[in-house]
């Protein structure tokens, strides 16, 4: 899991997606600026992050003003549920309350939890949302520690009581209840869905042509200019120093994609580099060779979910999995000074062969 101490409560990835919505293909620039000038976008600051919303329906002043307010509504209403750095949210009532004691929690929080359980089943452990003590302890969480190794002894003393079987689930009367002492941390999942949230609300309000980017986790529905072209997003290059880059444009049409990566976020003690995301088997930062992987998924909660499990797997176990779980993915692995670009076969399914062999993918095949 991860988090950084900068960030609200959600900041599993850094921008490792970015929004392509024209230019990023072989338009021109004035086809590019045409297109662009057509869409109506809704940006700004949440979570500690950034938010997009690109819509291409026409609509005048007084809609625009009354579907960017219904935008901020639905992220704040996540911000207020799931939120470790606000006393008051339903998460911190539930860290905060005695050991064995029932709390009731709203719809909402209750799906982030069923999507934790299942995706934690079945990745065999590498995503579980109640690693948030580690995540502290290593310096990424809102009660972070100054950047350093922690003591070992600490370390085991906290990865001991890891375990999502500390937390039981009641889901026909909406209720959740820790067993044992441990901080739950949704920063892997709750972005996604504060963007399937969002999604879902445009719906509602029949929208049809739409973008939703919050920090890097995206859904689309229908075209980027309304009736035809899809949405565009770029897979940024894993370098350290370098300005984003995107490296793959991928097209999208009714689909989300979310991505994890540990390239941006880690800090260094004697020469020696630890990565934001934390592996809760271990209790230590990953030290593999995936420097990112985005998932493909209907819905952004799982996607995001997924680029945390699969990220901590690495890019070996990591392929195996979603090719066993038939998710689309596709992973950026370090290989001497540059990279090498693999998908899953789901990958190759979802968006066709001749894509993957324009972006010169590698195809991972089960064994």
């Amino acid at each position: 899991m991860t988090l950084d101490s900068r960030k609200l409560f959600l900041p599993m990835l850094l921008v490792a997606l970015v929004s392509a919505l024209s230019g990023c293909d072989n338009d021109t620039q004035e086809q590019a600026e045409e297109q662009q000038s057509s869409l109506v976008s809704f940006n700004g600051d949440i979570f500690g992050t950034f938010y997009q919303v690109s819509i291409a329906d026409p609509m005048d002043t007084g809609r625009q003003e009354e579907i960017e307010q219904g935008i901020l509504d639905e992220m704040h209403q996540v911000d207020e549920s799931m939120s470790t750095w606000r006393d008051d949210s339903e998460l911190s009532a539930l860290n905060q309350a005695p050991i064995g004691e029932w709390q009731s929690i709203s719809e909402e929080f209750m799906t982030v939890l069923e999507v934790s359980q299942e995706v934690h089943d079945l990745s065999d452990g590498a995503f579980d949302v109640t690693v948030g003590d580690l995540v502290n302890l290593w310096s990424f969480g809102p009660d972070a520690q100054p950047e350093q190794v922690p003591d070992e002894a600490v370390l085991e003393q906290r990865l001991a009581t890891v375990g999502m079987d500390a937390v039981e689930l009641d889901s026909d009367d909406s209720r959740v209840r820790r067993l044992r002492d441990v901080y739950v941390d949704l920063s892997g999942v709750a972005k996604g869905f504060a963007t399937d949230e969002v999604a879902a609300w445009l719906d509602r309000q029949g929208i049809e042509n739409y973008l939703v980017n919050i920090g890097g986790e995206v859904k689309v529905k229908g075209h980027r200019n309304g009736d035809s072209g899809l949405w565009r997003i770029g897979v940024e290059v894993p370098r350290d120093t370098l300005e984003p880059q995107a490296e793959h444009v991928i097209g999208l049409e009714d689909v989300s994609i979310a991505t994890s990566g540990d390239y941006r976020h880690y800090f260094e003690q004697d020469g020696k580099r630890y990565s934001h995301t934390i592996d809760p088997r271990t209790g230590r930062p990953i030290t593999h060779h995936l420097a990112s992987i985005s998932v493909v998924h209907p819905s952004n909660a799982y996607a995001d979910a997924w680029a945390t499990a699969l990220t901590v797997l690495g890019e070996d176990a990591g392929m195996d999995v979603a090719i066993r779980e038939d998710i689309p993915v596709m992973m950026l692995v370090r290989a001497g000074d540059g990279w090498e670009s693999r998908v899953s076969p789901a990958f190759v399914e979802r968006f066709g062969q001749n894509m993957v062999d324009s972006l010169g993918l590698k195809v991972v095949s089960a064994d």
